[in-house]
This record gives C-alpha cells, sequence and structure tokens, in this order.
C-alpha cells in the first residue's frame, strides 16, 4: 500500500474510533449498560478502559495520518515506529497464541468470542508489519 493510502486509511481510522468513542460515552449517559453486541456483553465497569484504548488509537493515528513524513528521518518518529510495531507484533502474537491454545479471554466480566482474536491478529500483524517497515525504510 502507497504512504499516501495509508495516510487516509488512519484518517478514516481516526473518525471511527472517534465516533465509537462518542456512542460509548452516549450509551452510557444514557443508561444502554449492559449492552450486547455481537455475542459481546459491555457493562459498565468496561466505559474506562474503552475511552482509554480508544483516545490511545486516536492519538496514535493522528500523529500518523496528519504529523508523520515520509520518508521517516527523525530518530524520535523512528523510535515511535518501533515501539508502536512491536506493541502490535504482541498483542498480534498474544491473539494468535490464543487462538491456537484455545484459551478462554475475559474482560472486565465480558467473554470475548474467539473470531475477535482472527481480528487481533490480522489487523494488528499488519499495522506492525506497516511501523517496521516505514521504521526501517532507508
Amino acid at each position: 500500500m502507497k504512504r499516501h493510502t495509508l495516510r487516509e486509511v488512519a484518517k478514516v481510522g481516526v473518525g471511527l474510533i472517534t465516533a465509537d468513542l462518542l456512542s460509548v460515552l452516549w450509551f452510557s449517559g444514557a443508561g444502554f449498560f449492559p449492552l450486547t453486541v455481537l455475542g459481546i456483553t459491555w457493562s459498565e465497569s468496561t466505559i474506562i478502559p474503552i475511552i482509554i484504548v480508544d483516545l490511545v488509537l486516536i492519538a496514535l493515528l493522528a500523529h500518523f495520518s496528519w504529523n508523520m513524513k515520509f520518508p521517516v528521518s527523525s530518530p524520535k518518529e523512528k523510535t515511535l515506529l518501533l515501539i508502536v510495531g512491536a506493541a502490535f507484533l504482541i498483542i498480534a502474537l498474544l491473539h494468535l497464541v490464543r487462538i491456537a491454545f484455545g484459551w478462554e479471554l475475559v474482560l472486565s466480566a465480558v467473554s470475548v468470542p474467539v473470531w475477535v482474536s482472527w481480528l487481533g491478529v490480522a489487523i494488528p500483524g499488519y499495522l506492525s508489519y506497516s511501523c517496521f517497515h516505514f521504521a526501517l525504510k532507508r
């Protein structure tokens, strides 16, 4: 994928995650929790972790889509890409291990279905590859 296309996908991601953040805040204010979506039951105890993850993802994607210059020449940006790439790689590997060993995953009393781990291998795996590709490219 070209750099320009990845930036545009990251901008769309910022919009989608912002919409997710706003909907979670709206649902929690309107008293819709507990809520079951695609077999996952979200309770009021999951609101704070969702907000934290959404804010971190928005910050990372916004930096990538609007601030990062390619090719990456700044040591700080290369280090950032390597750290984020390593984090995504660890997440993808943990999801792969979960699938291989059939581990049960429960987050705040929410039992996560196995199909979520397939997404957890594909999406963070690709993001890890992209981060390492751009960080190590000369």
